[in-house]
């Protein structure tokens, strides 16, 4: 039977339903993601208030009934009636898409929010919204219920100060966790202070009887931003290569030609890692991707040290140029830039920067200013310079040694530890990392043949965070691991051609597991991160307890799911036995399929990474040579 298909079929979704049936259009998820990107998208309009000049302090606060407030000093939301709609500036704000100051009417110079539909959105995924303004020398206030407004916009006494004042309660329907997270929240707005020196960030926790309040405030800016990344590195020059300005494009724009300003801040600092550290930000976006802005810095550093060097006659005329790679290892840089109009992104997540002019404007904004450094700090130049050459010295070794490597890189010669899947779809093929012979055999058994490889590995991997790339490339384990993945050599890494759809950890549940599970994972952080950011690693969640009472047998995971599982146990029902298991070697075949390895009854998380530099910092902090670091981090995060 067809359906009937005629003018009366089209549906026309108004107001904010359309934001509400797409969510991951508008906030990428519904999960604890989705959620803090609400608090996101209210403090970047606080933000793109201090740009504008308006705003000095922004202070979030986590409300006891599990709603959020976000206050600033700013002008104050418009309160006045558009002409156009003839509905004051606050409703359109909160109930159309697409409606704000940041389309070319001269509110915003600069903006960071999603486009102007940031706090509608908000509204849409709220159980209700409060908003309170200060201004023309009036408080006003309005409040919404499922996005329909309650208490219309109304004048309810005087004030002296300017601001706004908003908070909602998310919608628990559109959730699947409306808990907040102090740390996630906390990471951001440290961020942004950072990326907007001088102002101010206070952060509150309501939530217990211990209050939490953090302030966030950084005049250095983006200067103290690569001290607190690069605290647990080695860096070759005390000095931060540091300048900001702004530069001069022309777009056009409703098909004419226009001139707008380009706000330039940059910082780096070169380490004795042999690992590349960029991020780059657009009006305060963090675009983990990269785009045009990146790829001018990366271009302007290549050329300046390579012109530097022809100059200086480090590289004489039959001497090849050093490579893009050799120009920035060991490099901690931040590339923060301003568009005074609307920025292209690649994605709707805002990943990726695609104007093409932004690249040709920071690579010469970025050149004259290098080559002005180099010119004025010769000793910290040769320093840079000489980091470089060991770079394009370790480059032609390490080539070396992947070409050795690439010729005995065929898995069959592995097959004495790695049990390959068989499917030649290897999308859906998985692979088990696990520890020892003895975890390796039982899991040998117990796979699926088809889509199930299991590659043993002998003891602790090495910890490739306080190795030279040389021990690297010549450990057994390392090589192994490479040549079972598939992507290319050490720090090669062609995702596209992952023999396996799932790369999973598992390892014991104790101390010695939990630190071999961490050394994998820096190998892949530092090694095949487009692994991670595909969404291919795993962690295995083995049990720790198996209990058998008088009627069943139970796969227990922690020592705080036992206690809650003694307790909610049936009266009638007694427990004969726990064992406690002390490796996955304990367990037999029919144990280890049934917890870890079937697909239906096996518990996995995937391992993403929420922010680059946080994860940056504990990755050094963790697995890196300053014990010092380690204990400062402990203390300072201890819950007791």
């Amino acid at each position: 039977m067809i359906n009937k298909y005629d003018g009366n079929s089209i549906t026309v979704l108004e107001g904010l339903e359309p934001v509400r049936m797409n969510p991951g259009m508008y906030i990428g998820s519904t999960g604890s993601k989705g959620l803090h990107h609400l608090v996101e998208e209210i403090v970047a309009n606080s933000v793109d208030e201090s740009l504008a000049g308006g705003c000095t302090k922004i202070k979030v606060t986590i409300n006891k009934d599990g709603s959020i407030t976000i206050e600033d000093n700013g002008r104050g939301m418009p309160v006045e009636i558009n002409n156009k709609t003839k509905l004051s500036a606050v409703r359109l704000i909160f109930e159309q898409l697409h409606a704000g100051g940041k389309f070319g009417q001269g509110g915003y110079k600069v903006s960071g929010g999603l486009h102007g539909v940031g706090a509608a959105v908000v509204n849409a995924f709220s159980e209700w919204l409060e908003c309170i303004v200060y201004r023309n020398g009036k408080k006003y206030k309005i409040k919404y219920s499922n996005q329909k407004v309650v208490e219309d916009l109304k004048e309810f006494g005087n004030t002296n100060r300017t601001g706004t004042i908003i908070t909602f309660k998310p919608d628990e329907t559109m959730f699947t966790t409306t808990v907040f997270k102090y740390q996630t929240i906390k990471n951001r707005l440290k961020e942004l202070a950072f990326l907007n020196r001088g102002l101010e960030f206070i952060l509150k926790d309501e939530r217990k009887n211990e209050q939490i309040e953090e302030i966030f405030k950084f005049d250095g800016g983006i200067e103290e931003y690569i001290k607190s990344i690069n605290e647990g590195k080695n860096a070759l020059h005390k000095d931060i290569i540091a300048f900001s300005g702004e530069t001069e494009v022309e777009i056009i724009i409703k098909g004419k030609k226009e001139k707008r300003n380009i706000y330039i801040d940059i910082a780096v600092q070169y380490t004795d890692d042999y690992n590349e550290n960029l991020y780059s930000f657009v009006n305060n976006i963090s675009t983990i991707d990269g785009g045009t802005h990146l790829q001018g810095f990366k271009t302007a550093v290549t050329k300046t040290i390579n012109d530097y060097c022809r100059r200086e006659g480090i590289l004489k005329d039959r001497d090849q140029n050093f490579t893009g790679n050799d120009t920035v290892e060991g490099i901690t840089g931040i590339i923060s830039v301003k568009l005074e109009y609307r920025p292209e992104f690649e994605g709707q997540t805002k990943a990726k920067l695609g104007n093409p002019e932004v690249r040709g404007a920071i690579q010469s904004y970025v050149n004259k200013n290098l080559e002005e450094y180099f010119a004025i700090n010769k000793p910290t130049a040769d320093l840079i310079i000489n980091k470089v050459q060991q770079a394009a010295r370790a480059r032609d070794a390490s080539k070396k040694a992947r070409d050795v490597a690439r010729k005995t890189s065929n898995p069959k010669q592995y097959l004495d530890k790695l049990a390959d899947a068989t499917s030649p779809n290897r999308s859906e093929c998985e692979i088990y990392i696990v520890e020892g012979d003895s975890a390796g055999g039982s899991a040998k058994q117990a796979r699926d043949r088809k889509t199930q490889g299991v590659l043993p590995l002998r003891g602790k991997s090495i910890n490739v965070e306080k190795q030279s790339i040389e021990k690297i490339l010549n450990n057994k384990e390392i090589q192994v691991m490479d040549a079972a993945f598939g992507v290319g050599v050490a720090n090669e890494c062609d995702a596209e051609k992952a023999r396996y759809g799932k790369i999973i950890i598992l390892t014991d549940a104790d101390k010695d597991g939990e630190h071999i599970k961490n050394l994998l994972l820096t190998y892949l952080y530092r090694f095949k991160k487009p692994l991670i950011d595909l969404g291919k690693v795993y962690i295995g969640m083995p049990p720790l307890y198996h209990v058998t009472t008088n009627k069943n047998d139970y796969y227990i995971y922690t020592d705080k799911e036992l206690e809650e599982f003694k307790i909610k146990l049936n009266k009638d029902e007694k427990i004969k036995h726990i064992q406690r298991y002390k490796g996955l070697g304990e367990m037999n075949p029919e144990q280890l399929k049934e917890t870890c390895m079937n697909p239906k009854t096996r518990r996995i998380k995937k391992v993403y990474i929420e922010e680059n530099t946080v994860a940056e910092t504990l990755v050094t902090t963790f697995m890196g040579p300053k014990s010092e670091l380690r204990m400062k981090y402990l203390q300072d995060n201890w819950v007791s």
